[in-house]
């Protein structure tokens, strides 16, 4: 039995969840990360960290609850999970917003992450017979505003995760398991320079106090020390990574 923590990050292999398993890898935590279709990116993201990829898909029960029995098949205890796997769609306004793109959003973001904390709390509850755990799920600052012209719905399903993550924190508070959130704001990440962000993020800067879009490394950072005994005493958290704009 070894005292080195393990940790399940769910869509790894590129943006904020690569720079998430990059932390907790330079931390000597055990790394398994999950991803949907990218083989060679999650490739590069286990052969530079020494991380274990995963390949599912957090949008499908079916494929949860086959990660999950087959770390239980092998006797791996999960110490923390992160929920990062996410989409966005195509920039939309609500009013041209296609039935097919929302539920696919809605369907990883929320289903995805509520399915995920579900099969969790199983595993590393006291009641369940676990050690207990801390759960850190991935939320956005586009709850502020909603996120018009753009992705409304992406930003509903982030407020679904705000609420999601104090409820069970409070459900699950006594059974010894921590759940928190981190909310990025602007960012430069993959997500942000397909959805055409990146070339306008220089007329965001008077928006953030501290002047600057932050980095995915930044995010990483509070991911990481959420999961970590030196946060013991927080749970309930939605943590703004936003430079002050919040």
């Amino acid at each position: 039995m070894t005292d080195r923590r393990t940790v399940l990050i769910t869509g790894g292999s590129r943006g904020i969840g690569a720079a998430v398993v990059q932390r907790f890898a330079d931390e000597g935590w055990r790394v398994i990360f999950t991803y949907v279709s990218n083989d060679e990116a999650a490739g590069k993201v286990a052969d530079e960290t020494g991380a274990r990829a995963i390949k599912g898909d957090v949008g499908s029960e079916a494929d949860i609850l086959s990660l999950f029995a087959a770390l239980d098949d092998e006797g791996v205890y999960i110490d923390a999970v992160v929920n990062n796997a996410g989409i966005t769609g195509p920039k939309r306004r609500l009013d041209e917003a296609e039935w097919d793109t929302v539920m696919d959003v809605l369907r990883v973001n929320v289903a995805g992450s509520v399915i995920m904390c579900r099969e969790a709390v199983k595993r590393m509850s006291r009641a369940h017979g676990g050690h207990g755990g801390a759960i850190v799920n991935l939320s956005s600052t586009a709850t502020l505003a909603g996120s018009p012209n753009q992705w409304i719905d992406y930003a509903a399903g982030k407020g679904a995760i705000d609420i999601m993550t104090k409820g069970l924190a409070r459900e699950v508070g006594e059974e010894g398991i921590r759940v928190n959130a981190v909310a990025p704001g602007y960012t430069m990440t993959d997500m942000s320079r397909e959805g055409d962000i990146a070339g306008r993020f220089e007329s965001f800067r008077h928006e953030v106090p501290l002047g600057r879009i932050g980095t995915v490394e930044e995010v990483a950072n509070g991911v990481y020390w959420l999961c970590t005994d030196e946060a013991s005493y927080i749970t309930g958290c939605v943590l703004p990574a936003a430079g002050g704009r919040v």
